[in-house]
């Protein structure tokens, strides 16, 4: 396909100077829609990560030093450079991670909104005076960048996920070392080098490694004084663990399962369009994509019908081919473990509605689940992958529990004119964010974060750049 003979792993960002890493081992890139191996990255061995802490201590005190001002004006120069290289980053982003180009295109656009809402509010960190207590002095509250960070992004939309992190720590005046996923690496390091160019060397670094290795290291130097992962929830616990040991600020997003309840006045139509799209970008790979549908049992039979015949519609194919809406599965190991959730799921009693897909590559049908019950796996374990369950519930307190009981609890979907419903699931659905009659639960302006498993902490909007900073208290006598 068009751009694979071309693509290049990237080399390591450390100290202002790309390089190539020097551990033993290298990583295979592998186009999804293909299996066939792009190019192979070489990774960051002790040395280099050594190498970068000490950059980022240097890049911390540059950084800190710029006023607000001209932070924002120099994010704001990477964020046009990313813009007029879109197409290009687009591009990586299809090869190695296989999601459609018009998706790629809009993730590259959602990476640098992020970006430049955080530069924006560079602006706006305010700290506040208190009335004093004592003749001639004044109390105040500073907000001041937590320091060096070190950033952990995940491969199923690692332009969106690496631009919440950069473009927080770097407002805020902290330096940041980014460890990217070693399944998307070109992408992410074409999006750094666009920003890196205005910066102080060490302000923004990109490595690549073993990520035991580079985690462990990484958190337990002293120079870092924030960490910040997007991943699973085993992971997100095991680095947890590691922070609060070395008493380091961490925010995790982790996993997801969202639900969707849809009432029996919603407009069915209308919600399976939506769903259709939001569920399927991607191929399933987003941890706020809508997988347990509770429907109105009223209604439950027409909306399996509806959304059976719209998400079998969809074209699987390479994400370069103009006419594709869904693409691969990210990897091998991401397919064997779909399919392998799904067989213990009817296993368990699930009946299995299934679309068919491309046999080249790492392509997974579309699949719905009915008759599941809570314990069943596809209930209890995120899906990751074109997965979504079907329940009927009979009333709003009966869809709230069933919906309540999963021990994640990112996102969530309502459906309904009904003002009641609506008050009803915004104060008692268990989530950290809720779209109702719509699909918009993240923007650059609003916090993003979970509840329970989903982590704890929030990205973007004010909330996301507090999380890089420290509060400092000064009581001045004359």
């Amino acid at each position: 396909m068009s751009g694979e003979s071309t693509y290049r792993a990237p080399e390591l960002l450390i100290n202002g100077q790309w390089r190539t890493g020097r551990h033993a081992m290298t990583v295979a890139i592998v186009n999804p829609a293909s299996a066939e191996t792009l190019d192979r990255l070489h990774l960051a061995n002790h040395d280099d990560i050594n190498q970068a802490l000490q950059a980022t201590q240097q890049g911390f005190e540059a950084w800190r030093q710029v006023p607000a001002f001209e932070r924002c004006a120099r994010l704001e120069k990477g964020v046009n450079k990313m813009r007029e290289q879109m197409e290009h980053i687009a591009t990586l982003l299809t090869l190695e991670q296989g999601k459609p180009l018009a998706e790629a295109r809009a993730e590259c656009a959602m990476a640098a909104d992020l970006i430049k809402w955080y530069a924006e509010e560079a602006r706006r960190t305010y700290g506040r005076i208190i009335p004093a207590r004592l003749p001639n002095s004044r109390m105040q509250v500073l907000k001041q960048p937590v320091g060096p960070v070190a950033a952990f992004a995940p491969w199923n939309f690692p332009l969106v996920l690496s631009a919440r992190k950069i473009g927080g720590a770097l407002a805020a005046g902290c330096s940041i070392i980014l460890k990217g996923a070693e399944e998307t690496p070109a992408s992410v390091a074409a999006m750094v080098d666009c920003l890196a160019a205005e910066l102080p060397p060490g302000a923004l670094q990109l490595v690549y490694g073993v990520p035991a290795e580079v985690s462990e290291q990484l958190i337990a130097s002293p120079i870092i004084r924030k960490v910040t992962f997007t991943g699973s929830v085993p992971v997100g616990r095991h680095l947890a663990q590691m922070a609060a040991k070395h008493l380091k600020r961490i925010t995790l997003e982790l996993g997801g399962h969202a639900p969707v309840i849809v009432c029996a006045d919603a407009d069915i139509d209308k919600t399976v369009a939506q769903m259709v799209v939001h569920k399927f970008r991607n191929a399933g790979q987003a941890c706020l994509a809508p997988t347990r549908f509770y429907v109105d049992r009223t209604i439950e039979g027409d909306f399996l019908d509806a959304f059976t015949a719209a998400s079998h519609k969809l074209v699987l194919g390479d994400g370069m081919a103009p006419a594709t809406q869904m693409g691969p599965l990210a990897s091998a190991r991401r397919l064997a473990a779909v399919r392998d959730l799904i067989d213990r799921s009817v296993q368990a009693g699930a009946q299995l509605h299934q679309g068919t897909a491309p046999t080249t590559g790492f392509f997974a049908p579309v699949s719905l689940l009915t008759h599941v019950n809570p314990e069943s796996p596809v209930i209890q374990e995120e899906p990751f992958g074109p997965v979504v369950t079907l329940t009927p519930f009979d009333n709003i307190d009966h869809a709230l529990h069933l919906a309540n009981q999963s021990a994640y609890g990112l996102a969530g979907y309502l459906f309904t004119d009904s003002a009641r419903a609506i008050l009803k699931v915004s104060d008692q659905l268990e989530v950290g964010s809720l779209a109702i009659n719509g699909m918009g639960v993240s923007v650059p302006e609003a916090p993003f974060g979970g509840l329970k498993d989903s982590g704890y902490g929030s990205e973007s909007g004010i909330e996301g750049m507090e999380a890089f900073l420290d509060t400092k208290f000064t009581h001045h006598c004359a």
